[in-house]
């Protein structure tokens, strides 16, 4: 998925469709894959996180380039902004989940429609399983993967644990995570749907049959084959009946 997708059509205002003809039925697929941060929730968690050290500004900063794929280390990049969270309390991360993070518009709506319709739902994120594991038990997902923070007395000490999968959730992970999750339920690639928002989502957006941008940075949108850029993330089901 590495050049833009032509043929885009505007299929209603604020929902460009790129490489197919709407709509296509929900139930030929059988995954969506989200990605956590400014897809399914409302916020970069690393930024909020950020806010208690005083250092919002300056990791979100990074976050922005990060996402825009101006950065091309992603693992160093979140290694470099969870640093900066060193000294956080975990009842910030509590204050975090209680406070500022929202699900964005039509997520439930979106997980239950695809739920009924047969299709597993997974959550793949370059955040952190403080969150991602409290939606997959809020939202009855089926899979969760994400990054662990290292947490000692109550606190952060600015750096990620490795996991047994690997060392941190990049571009490269989810993608595997996709395919692992696709042969894991018996499924081809070409069955599976994944929405994202940034970079470190085009590899996994573009080892699937459909890919989605929610409100995406230019170089993620440009490559879907839907983009939603106004209203929620249930408008996927105006394409996928």
């Amino acid at each position: 998925m590495n050049a833009p997708i032509q043929d885009a059509l505007e299929f209603s205002p604020g929902l460009v469709v790129r490489g197919f003809a709407p709509p296509l039925a929900l139930r030929q697929f059988k995954l969506i894959a989200f990605d956590m941060d400014s897809t399914l929730i409302n916020i970069e968690c690393v930024d909020e996180i950020a806010d208690a050290a005083g250092r919002k500004a300056e990791v979100a900063a990074i976050t922005e380039a990060a996402m825009r794929g101006e950065i091309a280390d992603y693992k160093e990049s979140l290694r470099r902004r969870v640093a900066l969270l060193a000294g956080v309390s975990e009842e910030h991360l509590a204050h975090v989940y209680r406070a500022r993070l929202r699900l964005n518009p039509g997520a439930a709506e979106l997980v239950l429609a695809c739920k009924a319709a047969g299709l597993k739902v997974l959550l793949v994120s370059g955040g952190f399983t403080y969150f991602a594991e409290r939606l997959r038990d809020r939202l009855a997902l089926d899979f969760a993967r994400s990054n662990r923070l290292e947490i000692a007395d109550g606190k952060l000490t600015g750096r990620i644990l490795p996991q047994s999968w690997g060392d941190i959730c990049d571009g490269a992970m989810k993608r595997e995570t996709v395919l692992r999750t696709c042969s894991l339920i018996g499924c081809a690639p070409s069955q599976a749907i994944a929405m994202g928002d940034g970079a470190n989502d085009l590899e996994m957006m573009g080892a699937v049959g459909l890919s989605v941008a929610y409100r995406a940075k230019p170089r993620v949108r440009e490559q879907a084959k839907v983009a939603i850029d106004l209203g929620g993330l249930d408008r996927l089901l105006e394409v996928l009946r």
